[in-house]
């Protein structure tokens, strides 16, 4: 019984899936996501556009910032910690993101958990990635397969063919700007739309 159960709930979940990788389910208008569509805004009606600027801003903007004893500590990290709740010694980069994110005056995503800021609603389909749909303040995650999700998050700063431009706090205990191939990214996704 179990087993027809499962059975079901699997060709369910393919058939809503797109029959793709897990990076899918985006609402799209049209061929696009909704962002794309002429004359987007986002909920407080500014332009998407304005908002992906002012998060790539401040993003940028941090870029230098070190830990104070590698750590995860120091002032700065400590308040991307406290953005979403947590206290020095933490893994920083998810909250780092949300930081930058809430500076601009967005509520969302607000959590240190990497993988938490991936949900399947926000995830680019593996079509728009090719398409190169991922623009300026998205997000990227990377996956570790020893843990089996994804240990890490950061904002893509610019695409460039096959790789990204990225910025992305606590690596080598820092914010940094890094060039990564798009082919060790395992899915991306939007919060403004």
């Amino acid at each position: 019984m179990y087993s027809l159960f499962f059975g079901v709930l699997f060709v369910t979940a393919l058939f809503l899936g797109g029959f793709s990788h897990p990076a899918v389910a985006r609402k799209i208008v049209g061929n696009q996501p909704r962002s794309l569509a002429i004359g987007a805004r986002s909920e407080d009606g500014e332009p998407i556009a304005s908002v992906r600027e002012r998060i790539m801003d401040i993003a940028v903007g941090e870029i230098g910032v070190r830990e104070a004893r590698n750590n995860n500590d120091g002032a700065r990290v400590e308040e991307y910690l406290a953005y979403t709740g947590l206290g020095k010694g933490y893994a920083w980069c998810a909250a780092f993101v949300s930081w930058c994110y809430g500076k601009a005056g967005r509520t969302a995503p607000r959590n240190a958990w990497s993988p938490a800021l991936f949900p399947m609603a926000r995830r680019y389909t593996g079509q728009q990635v090719r398409e190169g749909s991922v623009r300026p303040a998205d997000l990227f995650a990377i996956y570790n397969q020893q843990l089996g999700r994804i240990n890490h998050v950061g904002i893509v700063r610019k695409r460039e063919g096959n790789w990204l431009l990225t910025v992305e706090g606590n690596v080598d205990n820092r914010v940094l700007s890094k060039r990564r191939s798009i082919a060790t990214i395992y899915a991306f996704s939007n919060w403004l739309d």
